[in-house]
């Protein structure tokens, strides 16, 4: 069998299989390539989760009607004026994201630039089936529709329409949080999901992006060695989650998902955490371009870092340092106002009859439906005979002892002072901000630790040899 080369159609399809997996990430490489041309407000539109519909609209630099037909060239970019590909500080840089998305499906790319008319093209699975003129503000639109319409193979692997929907927001969610200075929106199936403005420092974002309250319960973090910087926000031990959903790793700008990152940022809350919690954390890196190469997957969601030893240690000390400075921290407690609402019931006034239930109705009913008269009001009645109730001359049963020592102030407790004992498991502490539960086993193991570590820096720790 001869050897042949094989027709760009095809090329760009098996690029297609790396660049474009899912709908998330067809989106994904929009966005960046949104954010590369100056972008400051970002409009998404999904429908049935990418799957029917992708629409991207920027108000980006633009590009000619040239510009768009090289732009549609498997490995034609703008981003890398010169060979030193180690210098890239865009999103993108490939110029594979375009030629791979329009081999799969029906792509629609509008564009204008200042000062000049408007442009637009349509690529059906890799052929150019119509081009012209488009009326549209400066910047650029781009519509992919029918993804894998004719990959039946692909098609059939995706996921559902809400599944494909939740990788598209969290593909959105991650870009808008490396970039807080522009504006992003989202929609899917006509309804807003997400509106955020541009010009937010970092942890507003990052709230607005998470949870309202990861800003009161969460710590700074800024940690900076010769040229590396480390910053973010990180949650308290307390404010944790079952899944690991809610942590973003972001070198120089670029959201990543490294092995490395991930395994510091285990080691940091190691202590703190149980093995099925996670924290809530948004870190970003920044450290020369020579010292990471982004170029390891097409997907540009992996990073190699030329001492990775410096960067986990980075991470593991700056993370711990943070989380000691804020000693027994523990979870915003609800507001005074919450606690303000709560009421107590008034108790229902006492009785004032001789009656069991009150005063009693007259006429009885008898049994049997015949009315039955009212004794005589001199008549004997054993329910009418009140017994008096004692009154406050009466002498107490018991009184309670006078306190030989003072209570202890709680002040001088940061884990609060022990109130009881739920099931000889967990000890119910009072402090300062709340109710404090400890785990009696988990405690006795932290302080075994505790002592071993304190050995182990003083050469203390005692030991005894086997005799095999």
């Amino acid at each position: 069998m001869s050897i042949r080369r094989l027709p760009e159609k095809l090329v760009n399809r098996i690029a297609a299989g790396e660049v474009v997996e899912r709908p998330a990430a067809a989106l994904k490489e929009l966005v960046e390539n949104a954010l590369d041309a100056g972008a400051t407000r970002v409009a998404v539109r999904i429908a049935e989760g990418g799957i029917l519909r992708l629409e991207v609209d920027d108000d980006g630099c633009g590009m000619t009607a040239s510009d768009m037909a090289l732009a549609l060239e498997r490995h034609a970019t703008s981003k890398l004026p010169t060979d030193a590909i180690e210098d890239v500080t865009t999103m993108g840089f490939r110029g594979e994201a375009l030629p791979s998305i329009a081999s799969v499906a029906r792509l629609t790319l509008e564009s204008r630039v200042a000062g000049a008319d408007g442009w637009r093209r349509v690529i059906d699975n890799g052929s150019l089936i119509a081009e012209g003129p488009a009326a549209l503000a400066k910047g650029t639109r781009v519509m992919v529709e029918d993804l894998f319409a004719r990959v039946p193979a692909r098609r059939k692997f995706l996921r559902s329409a809400r599944s494909e929907y939740a990788a598209c927001l969290d593909v959105v969610k991650r870009l808008a949080m490396a970039r807080a200075d522009v504006g992003f929106t989202v929609e899917h199936d006509g309804r807003r999901v997400l509106d955020v403005q541009g010009g937010q420092d970092r942890l507003s974002r990052v709230a607005a992006l998470t949870q309202r309250d990861l800003a009161a319960n969460s710590i700074g973090v800024d940690v900076e060695r010769g040229e590396v910087r480390l910053g973010g926000v990180i949650s308290l031990p307390t404010y944790n989650r079952g899944i690991a959903d809610h942590q973003y790793l972001f070198v120089n700008g670029r959201p990543v998902k490294d092995r490395l990152l991930v395994g510091a940022l285990r080691g940091a809350y190691a202590d703190l955490l149980a093995r099925d919690r996670h924290p809530v954390v948004a870190l970003f890196l920044d450290l020369p371009t020579s010292e990471v190469d982004v170029n390891v997957h097409p997907a540009k969601t992996e990073v190699r870092f030329r001492d990775p030893q410096l960067v986990r240690g980075m991470i593991v000390g700056g993370l711990r340092r943070a989380l000691d400075e804020q000693g027994f921290r523990s979870v915003q407690r609800p507001a005074e106002a919450a606690l303000a609402a709560w009421q107590q019931e008034p108790a229902a006034p006492a009785p004032t009859s001789g009656f069991l239930f009150g005063q009693r109705s007259e006429p009885a009913v008898h049994l049997f439906g015949a009315d039955v008269a009212p004794p005589p009001a001199d008549a004997a009645r054993v329910y009418d005979r009140m017994m008096p109730f004692a009154g406050a001359s009466a002498p107490i049963a018991g009184r309670a002892e006078v306190a030989e020592a003072p209570p202890p102030v709680a002040a001088d407790h940061p884990l609060g002072i022990a109130r009881g004992q739920i099931a000889n498991t967990y000890i119910v502490a009072e402090a300062e901000d709340g109710l404090v539960i400890v785990d009696q086993h988990a405690a006795h193991e932290r302080l075994v630790l505790e002592k071993l570590r304190r050995g182990m820096a003083g050469q203390a720790v005692p030991s005894q040899g086997l005799l095999l």
